[in-house]
Order: C-alpha cells, then structure tokens, then sequence
C-alpha cells in the first residue's frame, strides 16, 4: 500500500470515528449522565419532542459525514480503493473492515429503533413556555473572550466596541453546507428583529485557511450578512487562539479541510459578559435578547 493510499484509509477511519462519537453523544440515553454533558448535548444538536435532535442536529449528524465522504472520495478516490484493496488482500485488514461494517449496521440499527420508539409518542407543540425553558437552561455569566480580528469591511473588530449593546456571536465556515448556513440564519434572522435594540451579529469563521481576510465579503455576501452584522476572519494562529477562548469545540479533517462543531450561539450582554449559550434557535435567542 503506498503512503497515499494509507492517509486516505486513515481520513475514513478519521470520518467513521468522528461520527460515531457524534452519533453517541446525540443518542445515548440521557439518564444518569452529567448536567454539563446533557447540555452539551442540546447546544450541539438541539431538542426535539423524545430527546431526539432537532433539524439543525439531524443535518449535522448526517450531512457532515456524507459530506466529507463524498469529498474524499472525489478528492482521493482512486488513493482510497488502492487502500481498501489492499486492507481487503491481507487478513487482518478484511477483519477489521468487516468489524467495521458490522459495528455500522450495529449502530444504525440501534439508531433507528430508538428513533421508531420515539416517533411512537405523542408529539408536543412548542409553546413560549418552550422558548422559556430553553433560555432558561443557557443561562451562563461568563467574562467575553476578546475578538481581535478583521470583518468583511476590513475594520478591526473589538468586544470593546459593543459595549453597551446586546451582542450576538455565532461560528461558521463558508465551505459548510449543513449546520452553518442553518446557524447563520437563524442567528441573522434573530439579529434583524432585535435590531430596535441595536444588536450586533458577530460570525467566526472556523476556517481561517480558507475564509481569509480577502474572502470573507464574498462569504457574507452569501450568507446575506446586513448593517451590524459581521463575518470575522484573519490569520490563522489569531483565529485558532480566539475559537479556543470562546471555548468552540471543533475537529479539523486534515485531508478535506472540513470541520465538525457544534451549532453554538452566544448572547453577550450589553455589560460585556457571556449571558446564554444557545443552539440556533431564533425564537430562543430573541428571547434571551429581550431577558438582559
């Protein structure tokens, strides 16, 4: 097997480990488990009626994998089949890709039989009680990271240049087709309509490789980013330094450039302090807008 065809089995290795521990964290039973890692839970794939995710989780937990899948395969195809044939030429390599794809039809069983248990439930509206509830469980009062970096106007971008103003922060990259677009609407739609309070939107991008200072405006264009709205960027140790002091989990795949986050949304209170920690729901962060 040569190198290249090692790294791309590696890379779908990667993939397949990342989203079965996405898969786990989304579906394992909730009972006993620690406060912080149910709402981590939540913040990363939202609630729907049963504990299941919402639709912002479901495209996350199967948009992402298929995405990078399909990319590696256009990208590397030909060095994955060279990998897979020559796993499949050698015992030990035709054991563990057997193990694997009993462990995927394991758990995609297991999946779908808790999913039919839940469709059986009766299905509850969202009421504002709701709404409520979920502001309620993101309440946090933490010190703001600062900023630092460029928007799509090329202005430097402070914390400090919001004070006095409720701000709305959100993460994304402009390669994702699954959870960011759905993050970055209902961020921005949120936005709009706290716009008589003078709210600010705040978007980082998570792949300062790509949606570099230059690109940036094209990716807000895309993501019809408005007045007081701001997609952030800049090099890439600043921006890997700021993602990590808001505390934004990601995973980088080396081989696609793509990445696995959560759909997370701060609300920033006009004193400048960490108040919510939501996931991207539009209703939630209005309300959590209109709390401060």
């Amino acid at each position: 097997m040569t190198a290249r065809g090692a790294l791309a089995l590696g890379a779908l290795a990667t993939i397949l480990a990342i989203t079965a521990a996405w898969w786990a964290l989304a579906l394992w039973p909730l009972a006993g488990v620690p406060a912080w890692l149910a709402r981590t839970r939540e913040v990363c794939f939202g609630a729907a009626p049963g504990g299941l995710p919402d639709a912002g989780g479901w495209i996350l937990l199967i948009g992402e994998p298929v995405g990078l899948v399909t990319v590696l395969a256009v990208v590397w195809g030909g060095a994955l089949k060279e990998g897979l044939r020559a796993a499949l030429a050698r015992p030990l390599g035709r054991a563990v890709l057997a193990g694997t794809a009993l462990a995927l039809v394991a758990g995609i069983g297991a999946a779908a039989r808790l999913v039919a248990q839940v469709r059986g439930e009766p299905f509850t509206v969202r009421t504002a009680a709701d709404v409520v509830d979920a502001v309620a469980a993101g309440r946090v009062n933490d010190p703001v990271p600062e900023v630092g970096l460029v928007d799509q106007r090329g202005d430097s971008i402070t914390m400090d240049r919001f004070k006095g103003r409720p701000v709305i922060v959100t993460f994304g990259y402009g390669h994702c087709e699954t959870v960011c677009p759905l993050t970055v609407r209902a961020a921005r739609a949120a936005a709009g309509r706290l716009s008589g309070r003078g709210a600010v939107l705040l978007v980082l991008t998570l792949d300062p490789w790509r949606d570099t200072p230059a690109r940036i405006g094209y990716v807000a264009r895309q993501w019809e980013l408005g007045d007081r709205m701001h997609l952030l960027s800049g090099d890439v140790a600043t921006v890997e330094r700021t993602l990590s002091s808001w505390r934004v989990p990601r995973v980088r795949n080396t081989a696609t450039g793509d990445l696995s986050h959560p759909a997370l949304v701060y609300v920033v209170s006009p004193a400048g302090r960490i108040a919510y920690a939501l996931g991207p729901d539009t209703e939630a962060i209005v309300a959590a807008v209109e709390a401060l």
